[in-house]
């Protein structure tokens, strides 16, 4: 029975691909910085019927002794990691670069850039010793070298993220270390990541203008995680890219928005957890 961990997996799009995972019969490790909202996702995968197991870890992915962790309970649980998912990320206060404090500038690279790195150097290590795994890295805002105001630091981590990804990628197939390293790019989706910054520390109010562009092109993420997930257990390929909102489906939607109205913002509407 194959194992995946994914990083920042207590809710949002993270618990969503382990609910997924655990009813394709993986056993699953979620973790997550907050013990309370992990203990309760930790029962909801329980109740999935299923022959897997779920299993449950602290852990900060700012910090490397952390990480370590995750990967060693994570074997002592389940023997092999097939699949690492650095899921975990933050967003960034609504402000100009220059507004900014270096606290906040320097929360969101670790969280989103340098959690990542290090999350991939660490299992690396690990899949290279067993010739197998793979490992999968969230591409954002900023991916495609998109811009715009109160995004441009998780912008630049996003960024990096692509490069890192792929030349992680690279690195791997010359090496022959069998393991393959690909990004998920998820597109927008509609949680409270993103009217919450700095991991719900600050709120975020949303301009009308950025809630029609969300209404369009933004997701759930129980869609956006089936899509992910039926990718990831497919993929044999090294350096692939699961893209859920692709440049034609953005295009069709922007086109057809006219006929198809969405309003994920009404008062009745509740975002779910990031």
């Amino acid at each position: 029975m194959k194992t995946v961990v994914i990083t920042g997996s207590a809710r949002g799009l993270g618990f969503e691909m382990a609910k997924l995972f655990k009813a394709q019969d993986y056993n699953v490790v979620i973790s997550d910085i907050r013990k309370e909202q992990l203990e309760k996702a930790k029962q909801e995968l329980e109740a999935i019927q299923s022959a897997s197991k779920v299993e449950s870890c602290i852990c900060n992915v700012t910090n490397t002794e952390e990480i370590t962790n995750l990967i060693a309970f994570a074997k002592n649980q389940f023997e092999r990691i097939d699949i690492w998912i650095n899921n975990a990320g933050v967003n960034q206060p609504e402000k100009a670069i220059w507004e900014l404090t270096e606290e906040e500038i320097n929360f969101v690279l670790n969280v989103d850039l340098k959690g990542a790195i290090m999350g991939s150097k660490l299992i690396m290590q690990e899949m290279e010793k067993n010739h197998h795994g793979a490992i999968y890295n969230i591409e954002g805002y900023g991916s495609n070298d998109a811009k715009m105001l109160g995004l441009s630091i998780y912008g630049t981590s996003k960024r990096a993220i692509t490069y890192f990804t792929e030349a992680l990628a690279k690195e791997s197939e010359q090496r022959n270390t069998e393991v393959i390293v690909g990004k998920l790019s998820p597109g927008i989706m509609i949680t409270d990541f993103i009217s919450n910054a700095l991991g719900d520390k600050e709120k975020i109010n949303l301009s009308e203008k950025t809630k029609k562009v969300y209404n369009i092109l933004g997701d759930y993420p129980d869609v956006v995680a089936k899509f992910l997930v039926e990718g990831m257990i497919k993929n044999k390929k090294n350096n692939a890219k699961i893209e859920w909102l692709t440049n034609r489906k953005a295009a069709w939607r922007f086109m057809s928005s006219t006929f198809h109205k969405r309003d994920f913002f009404g008062e009745s509407v509740k975002l779910l957890n990031k």
